[in-house]
C-alpha cells in the first residue's frame, strides 16, 4: 500500500506529478528507492552525474583517460602488524612469561625446614585450575606453621617476602587469639 508521504517525497526528489508518483511507487510496492532507480531507467528523471559504484557486469560510462591508476601498495603501511606477526608476539610473550616463571619458585617452610619448592609457573596453573583446592590448602598452611617465600631473580626481593612473613605472622597471632594465649605467651584465662 502506497502512502501519501512516500508519494510526496518521490514527487519532491522526482519533480513528477501526484499521479506518475504513485504509479511508479505501486509498481515498486512502495519502495521509494526502487520507484527512484525505476524512472532513472527510463529516463523519466536525470540521474545523479559523479562517479558511482555498480556491480554490473556493464561498464561504466567514463573517461578512462581521467583516471589515474593506484599505487599498489605492497605489505604492511610499517604501523601496523599483520594477524600471523600479532600471534608470534603473543607466543614470544607467553615463552617469555613462562620461562620467568620457571627461573622462579615458592618455597614451602615449616620451622627451618624446607619442604617443598615448586616452579611459579605450576603455582599460577594450580591457581587457575583448582583454586578452590589451593587457596585453602595455602591458608590453612599458614595455621600450621607453615611459612611461604619467593625465590628467584625476579620474585625474590625483599619486600615480597616481607609481605609474605606478615602474612604468617598475622596468621599465627590469630590462631594463639584463637587458642587463648596473649602474644606473649600467656595464658589469657587468668
Amino acid at each position: 500500500m502506497v502512502t501519501l508521504e512516500q508519494v510526496e517525497k518521490l514527487r519532491e526528489y522526482a519533480n513528477i506529478s501526484y499521479e506518475e508518483a504513485k504509479a511508479v511507487l505501486e509498481e515498486t510496492n512502495g519502495d521509494v528507492l526502487e520507484a527512484i532507480v525505476k524512472l532513472e531507467k527510463e529516463n523519466r528523471i536525470k540521474a545523479p552525474e559523479g562517479g558511482y559504484y555498480n556491480s554490473r557486469d556493464g561498464k561504466q560510462d567514463s573517461n578512462e583517460k581521467d583516471i589515474e591508476p593506484c599505487e599498489k601498495v605492497e605489505g604492511n603501511s610499517g604501523d601496523g602488524a599483520s594477524f600471523g606477526e600479532l600471534i608470534g608476539r603473543f607466543f614470544r610473550w607467553c615463552g617469555e612469561l613462562i620461562d620467568r616463571g620457571n627461573k622462579n619458585s615458592f618455597l614451602v617452610i615449616k620451622g627451618e625446614e624446607k619442604v617443598m619448592s615448586i616452579p611459579v609457573t605450576v603455582l599460577v596453573i594450580l591457581l587457575v585450575f583448582t583454586f578452590w583446592i589451593t587457596i585453602p590448602l595455602i591458608i590453612v598452611g599458614l595455621f600450621f606453621g607453615y611459612k611461604y617465600k619467593f625465590i628467584g631473580p625476579d620474585l625474590g626481593k625483599e619486600n615480597v617476602n616481607r609481605a609474605m612473613d606478615s602474612v604468617a605472622e598475622a596468621a599465627e597471632k590469630f590462631k594463639n587469639e584463637v587458642k587463648g594465649e596473649k602474644s606473649n605467651g600467656e595464658d589469657s584465662n587468668n
